[in-house]
């Protein structure tokens, strides 16, 4: 040990130990009167110097031995040890490998390697259902939950909104659904270009759909969700077990459909496709009553001789549904699932006057059980999802009165182009989305620590640690 606190040099005795006493400079010879010694004394006195200055030799032999010999490997060091210490975080930020691989894509030919495969709605695929499940084969990464994997879809017209406030307000449905995303897992995939120049308005969604099933062949369904839905229910995940043997699943009631006829008996808007041959053979039969093919005009003529409420002329997809459902039933409708037991979409001017009331009846629950009001981590939300899904349950009366609506559809709003159907206001809509859009936003702020008081307004406050109040 070396002492920097002294101007006198330290002995050999003084740097090999580590006594703080002996780090003191030795005194000069004290009074005369000590030296009166006998020569027994002297003896006695020399001789304890002498073995003195053997050990001190000894001492210093030991100290350079020890400078001069390796340690033996098996004896711990600073090093050592220090390592130890600085690997186990480098250990917990290793990347997980029970998941899917995203760097492993083996040189094994797959569709993609035949150019005759093609995305467009043109081209005819064939055998997709064989080709999927060989693409799965050679990433086996992929296969663990793939039956029940989600890619959602969704998008805009490619040019800015003529409404001042329309792409604030898509910029908000946006969020909403990533966030719906990433609470449960899923991938999303927005699309703002016109992938078929003819294909326009509610038609165009159709080869974005095509194109994301080729695209995504880890993917079971392909959930498409129109720009101006969003998502007012966080917690609740598609039942998916409910389809395992339908291919399509649509808001509808059969009733409205097959006996009144009705054109609204469904909404087209939003819906679940199995990414499956059956859904590609459907969607060319479907589009094919498109602004793209030379039936266009005739198809308009017969959808709307077939549902009478039908008020305009053009071919839409969503009487074309309803259509391939009542009149080719035979050949489609057993694997299409019509919705109703809940809100798969809900319209908004019926859903967005029941928010505070909803919230009340969860603030309720989360009165009576304790571990609700527990604050935890956004990624382990889905387990108090779970639970709070078993205290608000309920048949169809309490749906969209004390449950929240899973999907809030603004049908009619227009957000983007502000042409909203004059059966409502603009206020009623633009208010309307502003309500929907905060209480949707309660739901992710919720673990942040925040909340919107107010939910006609974007302002926001600290969560309190003891909400809901008793």
């Amino acid at each position: 040990m070396l002492i920097t606190n002294t101007k006198t040099p330290l002995s050999p005795q003084t740097m090999v130990s580590s006594d703080p006493s002996y780090h003191t400079v030795p005194t000069m010879a004290k009074s005369s009167t000590h030296f009166h010694r006998s020569k027994t004394s002297i003896f006695l006195s020399d001789g304890c110097l002498f073995l003195g200055g053997a050990f001190s030799a000894l001492l210093i032999v030991g100290v350079f031995f020890s400078f001069t010999t390796p340690i033996p490997s098996n004896i711990p060091t600073l090093g050592s040890v220090t390592t130890k210490f600085t690997a186990a975080p480098a250990a917990a930020c290793e990347t997980s490998s029970s998941g899917p691989d995203l760097r492993f894509d083996p040189p094994d030919r797959t569709f993609y390697d035949d150019p005759e495969m093609g995305y467009t709605m043109e081209k005819k695929v064939h055998n997709w259902d064989k080709k999927r499940e060989e693409w799965l084969k050679h990433h086996p990464s992929f296969a663990a939950g793939a039956k029940e994997r989600i890619m959602m879809v969704t998008g805009s017209q490619p040019k800015p909104c003529k409404n001042p406030i329309g792409d604030h307000l898509l910029l908000r449905f946006f969020k909403n659904k990533v966030d719906y995303c990433r609470l449960h897992g899923y991938d999303i995939y927005y699309n703002n270009a016109l992938l078929h120049p003819k294909m326009f308005g509610y038609w165009a969604k159709y080869p974005v759909v095509k194109a994301a099933m080729l695209a995504h062949p880890e993917a079971e369904w392909i959930y498409w969700v129109d720009s101006d839905a969003l998502f007012t229910d966080m917690d609740f995940k598609l039942p998916l077990e409910r389809y395992k043997d339908h291919n399509l699943v649509v808001h509808g009631w059969p009733r409205l459909i097959h006996e009144k006829r009705s054109w609204t008996g469904l909404n087209a808007g939003v819906f679940l496709i199995r990414n499956c041959q059956w859904s590609l053979d459907f969607m060319d039969v479907w589009a094919s009553m498109g602004p793209q093919t030379p039936n266009y005009e005739k198809w308009g003529k017969t959808l709307r001789s077939t549902f009478k409420d039908k008020f305009f002329p053009e071919s839409d997809d969503q009487t074309g549904l309803a259509y391939l459902i009542a009149i080719e039933k035979d050949k489609w409708a057993d694997k299409i699932y019509l919705e109703s037991e809940y809100f798969f979409e809900g319209y908004w001017e019926e859903l967005v006057t029941t928010f505070e009331n909803v919230s009340k009846k969860y603030d309720e629950v989360e009165r009576e059980v304790r571990e609700l009001r527990r604050k935890h981590a956004e990624k382990v939300s889905e387990r108090y999802s779970e639970l709070r899904e078993k205290f608000v349950r309920g048949g169809d009366e309490v749906v969209g009165r004390l449950k929240r609506p899973f999907i809030t559809h603004f049908t009619g709003c227009q957000p983007c182009s502000g042409d909203h159907n004059h059966m409502y206001s603009a206020d009623a809509c633009w208010n309307g989305m502003l309500r929907a859009l905060n209480f949707a936003d309660n739901q992710v702020l919720r673990p942040h620590g925040y909340m919107h008081p107010d939910l006609g307004d974007n302002g926001v406050t600290p969560i309190p640690s003891d909400y809901p109040p008793p």
